[in-house]
């Protein structure tokens, strides 16, 4: 079995991660199995993918729990596109069982957020 044709999740570039917060750095590489037939002349990756890897991340860095519980709030504002670079900020209340996400990455002078939410998450 080809590994490429398997391929669901981004290059990572850097992950940093200070007590309940991790920022990883990625290239969301063209070959990304989510890509396709997701708008076959002009590939995006699909919001529920964005989920599934905040989801992936924050339990691999911030040891969250595993069990999704829903969303709360989510905003899906520039698409990201095959080969982009793109930052996640991930924060993990333990309190209030909350993961909140944030998409981002630079333009030219500006910083852009790709999409941001919060997740519920539990035993």
């Amino acid at each position: 079995m080809n590994n490429d044709m398997e391929k669901r999740k981004p290059t990572l570039l850097k992950a940093q991660t200070v007590k309940d917060q991790a920022t990883l750095s990625f290239k969301v590489d063209a070959d990304i199995l989510d890509f396709r037939g997701h708008f076959t002349h002009f590939p995006l990756l699909p919001g529920v993918t964005q989920i599934d890897w905040a989801l992936h991340y924050a339990i691999r860095y911030l040891n969250t729990p595993k069990k999704f519980k829903g969303m709360e709030v989510i905003k899906f504002q520039e698409p990201i596109l095959p080969n982009a670079e793109v930052t996640l900020d991930l924060n993990w209340d333990s309190d209030k069982q909350k993961l909140t996400f944030k998409y981002s990455s630079q333009q030219a002078q500006r910083l852009v957020t790709h999409s941001s939410g919060k997740m519920k998450l539990g035993g």
